[in-house]
């Protein structure tokens, strides 16, 4: 049976943040600061913007603060000069209930095996994103849980490294020393600028966890980099901030929704179940799966489903 260890943690809340930055920075603009940051973030968002093309999406109306789900998808292209489709290393689902003030945050494991939605196969599930993009990762993720994803978030690895090097580097507290990509990283607290900051993602063949462990050290990384976008230094270069996720990052979510979202939501962010689908790893073709134990999942997919009211 697969280790549990789907759980409440500190860091859930900050981990749905960092991706959802653009939402945060929107915030600021609507209780405070200028008019011309507003219009700064909204032509940001704009520029992020990209639609998909699904047959079995839903509607959700944000101006009733109807409960939501939203695919967050982190992608290995961006740095080392890669510009192919890439693959989504990091994979995690956040439900957000408006009426409960509840959100949850799924990671799901890049190589958990499932049925790729409109390609006919079985693969891992990181591999639906360089079949057929966001919309096939999307209905990929959405049959896997067993709910509607309503709307996603993806960010490359260039994007992460701007970020890293716009808040002026990161300080983590490392718990493996390990080496990477040239550069090495010693037990305890580290400074990390935004090329050390990728290194220290990618590693996990060393790492005893193996991915999880991975995922671990993403989200120590995310926690550093919102600790410092959101201080007063991080503030102030909101048009860095801005600039880095309109190159690489793209969502379904208008402005509109982000507005809406950032007004009438926030109560939801401040109370954030994050859960870690743990799956039993085996090998087929000579190529290495995790499989999520079934009871495992039939209870993760219930919580999601009570917040979603499906």
């Amino acid at each position: 049976m697969a280790k549990r260890s789907h759980k409440k943690t500190s860091g859930g809340k900050k981990v749905l943040r960092i991706v959802l930055i653009v939402l945060l920075i929107l915030v600021l603009a609507i209780v405070g600061a200028v008019a011309k940051l507003y219009f700064d973030v909204s032509g940001s968002v704009d520029r992020t913007y990209e639609s998909v093309d699904r047959d079995n999406g839903r509607n959700v109306n944000f101006s009733d603060e109807e409960p939501f789900s939203v695919l967050l998808l982190g992608i290995d292209t961006g740095d080392l000069g890669r510009t192919e489709q890439g693959r989504s290393d990091t994979m995690m689902v956040a439900t957000v209930d408006p009426q409960e003030n509840k959100s949850t945050l799924v990671s799901i494991p890049r190589d958990t095996y499932v049925d790729i939605v409109g390609h006919d196969t079985q693969d891992k599930i990181n591999h639906a994103y360089a079949f057929g993009g966001a919309p096939m990762s999307m209905d990929t993720v959405s049959e896997f849980l067993d709910i509607p994803i309503d709307h996603y978030v993806s960010i490359n690895m260039e994007g992460i490294k701007e970020l890293v090097d716009v808040v002026d580097g990161v300080d983590v507290n490392n718990d493996l020393a390990f080496e990477q990509d040239g550069h090495t990283y010693n037990f305890g607290k580290i400074h990390m600028n935004g090329e050390e900051a990728l290194g220290y993602l990618r590693m996990r063949h060393e790492d005893p966890e193996g991915d999880y462990g991975r995922q671990k050290r993403q989200r120590k990384v995310v926690e550093a980099v919102i600790d410092k976008s959101l201080s007063l230094s991080g503030a102030t270069q909101y048009r860095s901030i801005l600039g880095a996720m309109e190159d690489n990052m793209k969502t379904d979510l208008s402005f509109g929704d982000m507005r809406s979202i950032a007004l009438d939501y926030r109560g939801a962010f401040s109370n954030i179940d994050q859960l870690q689908l743990q799956g039993e790893g085996f090998s087929q073709d000579g190529v290495s799966y995790q499989r999520v134990d079934e009871n495992e999942l039939k209870e993760v997919q219930d919580n999601l489903q009570e917040q979603l009211d499906q």
